[in-house]
């Protein structure tokens, strides 16, 4: 409902009741790109009796897959952050979410890496609190506990993949869907709203099985065994909660066959409440107007169907923003070489023209974000697409992008949910003759042909309206909006909230979300406003001019902290040897709050209890990664995922592994106990310097080792060296990477050393194993004595700070998951420059490269290096390195001087340098050169040689942050200049 009114004009219309009758609604009449854009809001549209199929349900997110495996963490180290998020996404008067939908994790990868299974076993207890997505929506329901939960699967666990492959597992995958719930209803109170029993992303809707689930959820009266947990008194509200369970369906990708299926089967009719389908936004179109095949979605939302019931539609599982919107307006993709703004494919404005169209064309009143936030670590498939993203928990940095602004132009001016059964809440209906899509495309839209798009949501008692209109394209578009047939009451005044990019010379989130104008109509009934190019604008009636919450800026980015630790590996401490430790007893970590009793109260509960004994900071890939108790009592990191466990249908099949640590690490050396205690074999492995992938075979440099004592030294997975050790219990693996020196070890001895010719340079830790229980203990990464550590910040292509020149491509659409927020800058004309502000004592030039490009480099106005060459690199790679610089501000300027450069990201080396550094190398170039006459040469050649010269002499009198790379790289640059001296005379 409105907030008080400002003026005591008359009011535009008198209030009607006059309800539509069903039928499938017609759209608008197409536009011209170029013409006004009119739009009647007549009240006798608004349908207050659909109370399922045209209430606007608002936003979801789908948690799976590892997608939110370190908010855990973030609540851990950073309560006040992660319930800040929790309060931002899910809290207010206008949630930004409605709903959690969590796909149950089978230990296997599906995506992004592999959610925990809550039943390995048939005879397992299950156990939600392992998956961070049930216990994410607990949370959540604190601030709303009117948040909708659903679940569903893609693979299953084996001990239901082996039955179900039989035809015969239908009580084995009602079983572990029971008691996950029941688990989750004992542990947090609250019961799962909607179940799909159908496999995500299927093909071919398994009716049958949709049908049968239905039946034996709806006849179940089994809630005392005691596997359950149920007191007493829990057993018969869970009884009575476990009944009201309502059935989804069924989650397509590519098709489309549920939809006509439920308008020609009366009994799947009655039985499936809500339509879901994806990373589509149109219906489908086959067939005559009045068969089943022809806008079947449509047709099951507004009730103009054969059953004359109306059904929900949703997106059931779409796309966040690709990138960062702060980064991505630095793009050329638009007309001329300009930028697209907050606009584009995949951006911002792609997803609200993805809510408005596919409510135009197949009326869906919820999309459901794949992920809304984006909680695992950066290089895994599919990595920034969200909302919202968390990925360093150890210093509580959370980056909220300008999409979630975007998208509150939806959910902040109307009452969005699900209706309740006395149809009394006030849930706000979309209005399909008021609103219309014309952008072009199916998933990822694109609106820069200026086409109108736009979607009108209303109160169903007719006393206000909201227009959202999205303009992707490079042109203004005027809207006439007039109402008829609506409660104004006196005061016709219409707000305009507006989202796009900033102004030149602004801040680039001072034009996000704010109020752009107050009009009223014109003699004829007519609001009139000109939508700017590259924005999002939201008309209401409503009052929301003064309203604190809807002006509500959301949190500022902090700094994302290197992960260096104390020893405990829980205190920030960059003074100590120790980058990261983990001994996995947890005696370092407090209590953690839970939302429970359907989010009424929040209990303090243990550690690893909270979590489901989930390690720390591991973000797994595939396999059981999970804390439990060794044969001495102590904890110990486990991988259970054995061979009774290992045979489900994984879309992305991996040997289990499992990722830990900063991407910014670079010389360190990391070591953890291993042992088997699987009687039939094992296989354990430790990899350094990972930087993208989901394969223990990712990690750049690693060893593994078996019960017998075999091991191997590795590459990517290429053996470089093999040999044995005597066998034992177990053993301590080392991996020690320094510049290019790779060096492996077994129970401290050195058993292989790599000189890498294109050394990877930095990189997290993994960690592996077969299929077979596999044990760990006291990981340890700690500093390499002489070398530095890591590269203290990463700055994007796109960054506004740096600065570039010449004939560039810039560009984020369509953006590789592999480049750094999905953004490249690229170049091939001779003399185009790139200037990257930065701190630290070097800087390394990231990108995916073929090593053609040759540069000229400049630090501080002074020519560091000439003709430089560049090396073939992979994407998150080094395509050039510069060492040596004294520790503190600079400026780097890099022209290009032939070839072609691919720029994705540049970072800064740190100053921390441990131990002493062996300046010998840099002496003896000293010594070579000697004393030349200044006089001899020419002054360009002089100048370098100079620069170089004076940089050594500073180096070897003592430099903070120098390190044996700098000491390296200062000695070649001291020698490359000396021999390129120039001679003024014969």
């Amino acid at each position: 409902m409105g907030m008080q009114r400002r003026f005591g004009w008359a009011s535009l219309a008198a209030a009607t009741t006059m309800a539509l009758a069903a039928g499938v609604t017609a759209a608008p009449a197409a536009h011209s790109a170029d013409d006004p854009v009119q739009i009647v809001v007549d009240g006798n549209d608004v349908r207050a009796d659909n109370v399922n199929g045209l209430t606007y349900k608002g936003l979801g997110l789908l948690s799976c897959n590892s997608t939110s495996n370190l908010l855990m963490d973030y609540k851990a180290e950073h309560p006040e952050r992660y319930w800040q998020l929790v309060r931002v996404l899910f809290g207010g008067k206008n949630p930004l979410i409605n709903h959690v939908k969590i796909e149950m994790g089978s230990d296997t990868n599906t995506s992004t890496g592999s959610d925990p299974a809550t039943m390995r076993t048939r005879d397992e207890l299950a156990d939600a609190s392992r998956s961070p997505g049930f216990q994410l929506a607990a949370d959540a329901k604190t601030v709303n506990p009117q948040l909708k939960v659903s679940i569903l699967r893609w693979v299953m666990p084996q001990w239901v993949q082996t039955e179900w492959n039989k035809g015969t597992g239908t009580d084995e995958m009602y079983r572990w869907y029971k008691e996950t719930i029941l688990d989750a209803y004992q542990k947090y109170g609250y019961m799962v709203d909607y179940v799909n029993p159908d496999t995500n992303e299927t093909q071919k809707p398994d009716i049958s099985f949709i049908k049968w689930y239905k039946n034996t959820l709806a006849n179940d009266t089994e809630f005392s065994d005691s596997r359950y947990g149920l007191t007493d008194r829990q057993q018969k509200s869970a009884a009575e909660a476990y009944h009201d369970i309502k059935i989804v369906a069924s989650d397509e990708n590519t098709t489309k066959n549920i939809g006509p299926a439920m308008l020609t089967d009366t009994e799947l009719f009655g039985m499936v409440d809500a339509v879901g389908y994806h990373y589509t936004t149109d219906d489908r179109l086959d067939g005559t107007s009045d068969s089943a095949t022809y806008r079947p979605y449509t047709k099951l939302a507004t009730g103009d169907n054969t059953h004359g019931q109306d059904k929900e539609v949703w997106y059931s599982e779409g796309v966040g923003s690709f990138g960062w919107t702060d980064y991505r307006v630095s793009n050329t993709e638009g007309p001329g070489g300009a930028s697209t703004g907050i606009g584009g494919v995949q951006s911002a404005l792609d997803l609200a023209n993805r809510s408005v169209k596919s409510y135009a064309n197949s009326k869906r009143t919820h999309y459901i974000f794949q992920p809304a936030i984006g909680a695992f670590y950066e290089g895994a498939q599919y990595s920034h697409k969200e909302l919202v993203s968390a990925r360093d928990p150890w210093s509580g940095s959370i980056h909220y992008d300008a999409a979630v602004y975007v998208m509150q132009h939806f959910t902040q001016f109307a009452k969005t949910g699900w209706e309740n059964d006395t149809n009394t809440a006030g849930i706000w209906r979309t209005v399909p003759e008021a609103s219309y899509s014309g952008v072009s495309g199916t998933e990822n839209v694109d609106g820069s042909n200026g086409a109108p798009s736009y979607m009108t949501l209303a109160d169903p008692a007719k006393k206000d309206f909201s227009t959202i209109a999205v303009n992707d394209s490079d042109r203004t578009k005027s809207y006439r909006i007039k109402a008829e047939n609506m409660a104004l009451g006196g005061d016709p005044t219409m707000e305009v909230w507006e989202t796009r990019a900033a102004d030149p010379g602004q801040a680039y989130d001072a034009d996000f979300k704010h109020l752009a104008a107050q009009i009223r109509p014109d003699s004829d009934g007519y609001y009139t406003y000109t939508v700017k190019p590259r924005s999002i604008v939201t008309f209401t009636t409503l009052d929301r001019s003064s309203d604190k919450a809807t002006k509500q800026r959301l949190p500022e980015t902090a700094a994302r902290t290197v992960l260096d630790t104390d020893a405990t590996g829980k205190k920030h401490d960059t003074h100590d040897t120790v980058l990261y430790a983990d001994d996995f007893g947890y005696r370092e970590e407090g209590r953690v709050r839970v939302g429970t009793d359907n989010g009424a109260r929040k209990v303090s509960q243990s550690y690893l209890t909270s979590r489901g004994n989930q390690p720390r900071y591991l973000v797994d890939q595939t396999g059981a990664w999970e804390v439990g108790k060794g044969p001495s009592g102590d904890n110990v990191l486990y991988q259970y995922l054995d061979q009774s466990m290992k045979d489900t249908g994984a879309w992305n099949r991996n040997t289990p592994n499992t990722t830990v640590g900063d991407f910014r690490w670079e010389n360190y050396r990391a070591s953890v106990d291993v042992s088997f205690p699987d009687p039939a074999g094992g296989l354990a492995t430790l990899g350094v310097r990972q930087q993208k992938g989901m394969a223990a075979t990712d990690a750049a440099y690693g060893v593994g080792i078996g019960p017998n004592g075999s091991w191997t030294f590795s590459r990517y997975g290429t053996a470089l060296r093999t040999g044995t050790v005597a066998a034992a219990d177990g053993y301590r693996l080392a991996v020690e990477a320094k510049g290019a020196t790779v060096t492996a070890y077994v129970d401290g001895q050195a058993v292989a050393t790599y000189e890498d010719p294109t050394p990877v340079a930095e990189g997290r830790v993994k960690l592996g194993t077969d299929f077979h229980t596999t044990a760990f203990d006291n990981l340890k990464v700690e500093k390499v004595a002489g070398y530095t550590p890591y590269a203290a910040t990463l700055t994007d292509n796109m960054d506004g700070s740096v600065a570039y020149e010449g004939t560039w491509s810039r560009n984020a659409s369509l953006g590789d998951a592999m480049n750094w927020y999905r953004s490249t800058s690229t170049s091939a004309t001779a003399g185009a420059t790139v200037t990257v502000p930065f701190r630290g004592t070097g800087i390394d030039v990231i990108g995916g490269n073929d090593g053609s490009a040759v540069l000229d480099v400049l630090v501080d106005g002074r020519p560091v290096a000439r003709n430089a060459r560049t090396t073939a690199s992979d994407k998150r790679q080094a395509t050039y390195s510069l060492r040596g610089l004294p520790d503190g501000r600079h400026t780097a300027t890099f022209t290009l001087k032939s070839g072609k450069i691919v720029l994705d990201a540049f970072t800064a080396l740190s100053g921390d340098v441990d131990g002493p550094v062996d300046t010998t190398p840099l002496r003896a170039a000293l010594d070579t050169v000697g004393s030349p006459d200044r006089a001899d040469h020419t002054a360009d050649s002089w100048a370098d040689f100079a620069t170089a010269r004076t940089a050594a002499r500073a180096a070897v009198r003592g430099q903070k942050g120098l390190d044996a790379l700098g000491v390296g790289q200062l000695a070649n640059r001291l020698v490359d200049a000396y021999d390129k001296l120039v001679r003024t005379g014969p």
